[in-house]
Formats: C-alpha cells, sequence, structure tokens
C-alpha cells in the first residue's frame, strides 16, 4: 500500500466509521504497515517446511499456539492425537500467500516434484501445478458459497482419497480453518472475496464490517467472544484431521498451521504478511502417525477443469515417481 492508498482509505474510514474510530483503524494500519515494510526489507525469520521431516503435513491455517494448547488439554479425550505440551514451529510467514511464496521456491524444486499438495487455500491459483507431484485445488469445486468458506470435509475426502490410491512421498493438506469466516458467527462481517478472482481482499475493510479481528480492535466484539468463535473453528477442522488419521497410512503426520493471528499482540491484529512477530509466526508443531482402518470411503471426487487439462500429465509424473 502506497502512501497515497492510506490517505484514500483513511479518508473512507472517517466518513463510513467516524473520526475517532477512523483514527484508530488508520493509525493501526500505518503501523502495521512499517512492520511489514521492516519484515520485508530489514529482517525475518523463520523455516521452511521443508527443512523438516514429515510424510504428511497438515496446515491449519491461521492457527496460535495458545489455542491449540488450550483444546490439547481440554478436548484431549475427542483428540487424543493432541499432545499439550507439543512442539512449536517458527513459520517462515505471516499469511497464507507469502507463506507459499516461501516454501515453494525453486530451491525445493525436488521436494515439490516428489509432493502432492491438496489445498483449500485459492492463494494455490499463484503456484505452477507442473511443478508439482499433484496440485488438487478443492476450493475450485467445493467451495461452500453460500457460507462463504471451505468446509474441511471437502480437503479430507480428497486427502485421503491420494493417499490411498497415489501413495506420494509427501502430502501436505492444506485447511482453512481455524481461519475466520467463524462458523459460529455468521453474522460476523466478514468476507473472503471472489476465490477465482478476488481471494484475499476483505470487503468492508475500510468500513463499519469490518472482520472479526479488527471489530475487537475497534471494541465490536470482545475477546472471549472471538475466541470462542475461533475455538469453535478449530475444533471443526480437528474432527476431520481424526478422521484423516484413521483413513491414512503415514508413519510421520504433522499438524502444524502457515501462521498464527495476532490479538493486539505489538498492536496488531488478524495476520498482515511480512510481519515478524512471535504472535503471527510461532505455530504448532504436532508430530503424531496415521493407521489406515477402512472405515471411512471419500465422496467426494475431482471435478474441476484441471482434471481433464493436466490428468494424464500428472499420472505420468507420478508413475515416473514411482508413486501409485
Amino acid at each position: 500500500m502506497t502512501f497515497a492508498d492510506w490517505v484514500a482509505e483513511t479518508r473512507t474510514r472517517f466518513r463510513t466509521m467516524g473520526a475517532k474510530r477512523g483514527a484508530v483503524a488508520s493509525a493501526n494500519e500505518f503501523w502495521v504497515g512499517m512492520l511489514r515494510r521492516f519484515g520485508r526489507d530489514v529482517w525475518n525469520y523463520g523455516e521452511p517446511i521443508y527443512e523438516r521431516d514429515w510424510d504428511v503435513l497438515l496446515v491449519l491455517d491461521a492457527c496460535r499456539v495458545d489455542l491449540m494448547r488450550e483444546v490439547a488439554a481440554e478436548e484431549g479425550d475427542r483428540f487424543p492425537f493432541l499432545d499439550p505440551d507439543f512442539e512449536t514451529f517458527d513459520s517462515a510467514a505471516s499469511m497464507s500467500k507469502e507463506w507459499m511464496e516461501k516454501n515453494f521456491g525453486d530451491e525445493y524444486a525436488d521436494e515439490k516434484a516428489n509432493t502432492a499438495y491438496v489445498s483449500g487455500n485459492p492463494f494455490t491459483r499463484d503456484l505452477d501445478p507442473d511443478e508439482f507431484g499433484l496440485l488438487d485445488e478443492v476450493w475450485r469445486y467445493a467451495w461452500d458459497d453460500e457460507r462463504d468458506l471451505m468446509p474441511p470435509r471437502p480437503l479430507t475426502d480428497r486427502a485421503i482419497e491420494v493417499e490411498r490410491n497415489r501413495d506420494p512421498d509427501r502430502l501436505i493438506v492444506h485447511y482453512l480453518q481455524p481461519h475466520v469466516p467463524f462458523r459460529s458467527m455468521p453474522d460476523a462481517g466478514f468476507r473472503w472475496g471472489d476465490p477465482e478472482e478476488n481471494f484475499g481482499v476483505k470487503d468492508g475493510g475500510t468500513g463499519e464490517e469490518r472482520g472479526p479481528w479488527h471489530r475487537l480492535l475497534d471494541g465490536d466484539l470482545s475477546r472471549d467472544e472471538l475466541w470462542q468463535g475461533y475455538r469453535d473453528n478449530l475444533e471443526w477442522v480437528l474432527e476431520d484431521v481424526a478422521l484423516f488419521l484413521d483413513n491414512a497410512d503415514a508413519d510421520t503426520v504433522v499438524i502444524s498451521s502457515d501462521h498464527a493471528n495476532a490479538m493486539g499482540e505489538w498492536w496488531c491484529y488478524a495476520h498482515p504478511d511480512y510481519v515478524p512477530i512471535p504472535a503471527l509466526k510461532r505455530v504448532p508443531w504436532i508430530e503424531t502417525s496415521a493407521t489406515d482402518t477402512g472405515a471411512y470411503e471419500p465422496e467426494l471426487e475431482r471435478e474441476d477443469d484441471a482434471e481433464d487439462e493436466q490428468g494424464d500429465d500428472v499420472e505420468q509424473r507420478l508413475s515416473a515417481l514411482g508413486y501409485k
């Protein structure tokens, strides 16, 4: 964002939010812009995912460490694969698009060629499918238009099918939860934007219908209310993680995240890119395993045009790499 863009948005905020709230929102945006510039041009940190050992990486988008620890401690009977004393990990990024840029660079060409990536995150539209063993963009054909979100079950269905029938060396499953929208707060004023065209452009960002994180900054939403919606989304996706773990075979499954969410730390909210603060970059790193009981049969089949356009090439690449 340029200074001129910031000035224009400040005028919009003053008009739609009033002088006091607009001033706070714009001051916060200016501060976050400084953090972004520092993280992009001066100093940043974090470890790429391919520098660690794993067979399956389950990415729970925007998951905080303390949120995961709370659920692990209080819901151990439901999710026995969660150890409350799990390891943490400094992600290479503080936002999904940045995470893909930093983890899927040319230096990891060999690793990508041996990876099946099943994604519910539309930022994969910027990736080259030819660089992966398989890039299954489930969001293209299983997006929930009514709720304006990508539910976890289609991802789980595709991940189980890929693991059972293609047996890739590595599998990444990118769930969108616990990221907003929160299923328990359908009127929280957050919209993704069209995933095909302007995904990531949140409607209402400069007006009164800002998303939950900035409503927390505005004082329109309490921390407890936001936390409950956030936690419900995490428990929602963990139910599907449990289903996957019982219906796939993998020695080393890691449950992690691409980034977290700031809730006021360093006067930062949500997850702007290139912001190098621990509240955004420190995420869970939970190691477990998966054993296929065969109890669940996936219902979703891949339906997008890409299957026809590149299906033969994908099969040839997988066969050449020794995949089933």
